[in-house]
């Protein structure tokens, strides 16, 4: 989607309301798309004392797996995005806060997907304490104790003989 700025630019137009669900069915994160039914975002574009402003609420279920377990993961995410418009940066430093536009056209598509990829964690749990599964069977730590001996480091095997006397 993409968004004419033109009359926000010259002042002939104070506010366009923006209300857009993405399709993301192509989206891959890992090796899988999770998510299913869009990415929705709701806001406006306006001007406030000659500064073209975004203000944007996006949300999206996501569908996928842990990261530590493997098991099946349903979460919703929402976040809030808030920036700048501008035609040229002055300094180059200050990119994250501003977007600059070609032609007064803001490209809608490409913003929510670049904040969408910024947004998501690099691992996906099923929750914070995830135990993940066990190295050498295979069981799910979360659900069932293993009685798997752990590998011990060859430099500690000394320290542990202590212990056992």
């Amino acid at each position: 989607m993409k968004i004419d700025l033109s009359g926000l630019f010259n002042n002939s137009v104070k506010e366009i309301p923006i209300e857009e669900t993405f399709d993301f069915s192509d989206f891959v994160y890992s090796t899988y798309t999770p998510i299913k039914d869009g990415v929705k975002a709701k806001g406006t574009v306006f001007t406030k004392a000659d500064v073209i402003n975004l203000d944007l609420d996006v949300c999206f279920n996501f569908s996928g797996f842990c990261d530590r377990c493997a098991e099946s993961v349903e979460k919703s995410f929402s976040f809030h995005v808030n920036k700048i418009i501008v035609e040229k940066l002055q300094n180059e430093q200050d990119g994250d806060d501003y977007i600059v536009v070609k032609n007064r056209t803001l490209d809608l598509d490409e913003l929510v997907n670049e904040e969408v990829v910024l947004f998501l964690p690099s691992k996906i749990l099923c929750k914070d304490d995830c135990k993940g599964l066990c190295a050498q069977c295979g069981a799910n730590l979360n659900v069932e104790k293993c009685d798997c001996k752990k590998d011990v480091d060859p430099r500690m095997e000394a320290l542990l003989q202590l212990l056992d006397e």
